[in-house]
C-alpha cells in the first residue's frame, strides 16, 4: 500500500432561482446532500470498520484485529493490524515509527532497521521469529491502538472521505472508495486506487461532474474488479460482487442498516 497523495477539493455549486421560481421551496441538491451525508459520521464510520473487517478478517469485531499478523502470500510480507498494515508496502514502517515517536524503547522500536530494510520485498529478515509475537504484545498498548486508528485515518479513510465528497458521492460511495484504496494503496501502478478511478471516469462521470451516481459507481466497481483479478491474492470479488454491489443495486447510497451481505460465502447482517 502506498501513502496517498493530495486529493481536489469539493467545490460546491450554488444557483440562484430569479422570477416565479424565488417564491418556490428549495430543494437540496445531490451535491449538498452528499456534503450533508459522510462516512465520517461516526456512527457510518463504525459500519465501515466492520465491512472492511468481514472481508479481511471474517470478522465485524473490528477491535479484535489490533493484534492480527500474518503472511498471507502475497508478496507484501506481513500484513497486520486493523486495516492490513505490511512489511514490504512501508505503511507498517510508516505506523511503527509513529508508535515509537509516541512510546520511545516500545517493543517494535528495535525491528526499525529491519522494517526499513525489508520495505519494497516480502522478505522477514531481521523481524522472524519474534516480531509477530511482539506484535501482539505492543497490541495490547492503547497507545498502539491509537497509532493504528491515527495511520488508517491519514492514509486510507480520509483521503477516500475527501475525494469521495469532491466527486459529490454519497456515503456508500465513500465507502467504496476507502475499501479500494485499503487493498490497492494510491499509488502510480495501474491497479492503484487513483487509477482505477480514472478507469471508472473513463466510462462514466460522478455526479460532480453532472453524471448519475449510481452508473458511476457501477462502472468504479467494474474497474475495481478488473483490477483484483489482476493479482492472484485479490482474485476472489465477493467483498465486490456480494457486498458493495448488492447495496448499489438496493439503492442504498446512504448505507442505511439493517445491511445483510457475504464475503468468501460468509454471511453478515448489521441492524
Amino acid at each position: 500500500m502506498h501513502t496517498p497523495t493530495s486529493r481536489r477539493t469539493f467545490l460546491t455549486l450554488t444557483a440562484a432561482l430569479t422570477g416565479a421560481l424565488a417564491a418556490a421551496p428549495l430543494l437540496p441538491s445531490p451535491r449538498a446532500t452528499a456534503a450533508a451525508a459522510g462516512l465520517d459520521d461516526p456512527a457510518k464510520k463504525e459500519i465501515a470498520m466492520k465491512l472492511v473487517s468481514s472481508a479481511e478478517n471474517s470478522s465485524l469485531d473490528w477491535k479484535a484485529q489490533y493484534k492480527y499478523i500474518e503472511d498471507i502470500g502475497d508478496g507484501r510480507g506481513y500484513t497486520a493490524g486493523i486495516i492490513g498494515f505490511c512489511s514490504g508496502t512501508g505503511d507498517m514502517l510508516d505506523l511503527v515509527e509513529l508508535y515509537a515517536g509516541r512510546r520511545p524503547g516500545n517493543v517494535l522500536a528495535r525491528y526499525l532497521p529491519a522494517l526499513r530494510a525489508v520495505d519494497g520485498t516480502d522478505s522477514h529478515a531481521g523481524l522472524d521469529p519474534d516480531y509477530p509475537r511482539d506484535w501482539r504484545k505492543a497490541a495490547q498498548d492503547t497507545a498502539f491502538q491509537q497509532a493504528q486508528n491515527d495511520e488508517r485515518d491519514r492514509v486510507y479513510f480520509n483521503p477516500a472521505v475527501k475525494q469521495g465528497r469532491a466527486d459529490g458521492l454519497r456515503t456508500l460511495g465513500q465507502f467504496i472508495y476507502y475499501d479500494a484504496i485499503v487493498m490497492h494503496g494510491d499509488g502510480t501502478d495501474a491497479t492503484s486506487f487513483r487509477n482505477i478511478r480514472k478507469r471508472a471516469l473513463n466510462k462514466a462521470k460522478p455526479p460532480a461532474q453532472g453524471g448519475d451516481e449510481t452508473a458511476y459507481l457501477h462502472a468504479f466497481l467494474d474497474a475495481r474488479v478488473w483490477a483484483m483479478k489482476q493479482e492472484e491474492a485479490h482474485s476472489d470479488t465477493s467483498r465486490v460482487d456480494t457486498a458493495q454491489r448488492v447495496f448499489l443495486r438496493k439503492g442504498n447510497l446512504d448505507l442505511a442498516t439493517p445491511l445483510d451481505w457475504k464475503v468468501y460465502g460468509d454471511r453478515y447482517h448489521l441492524d
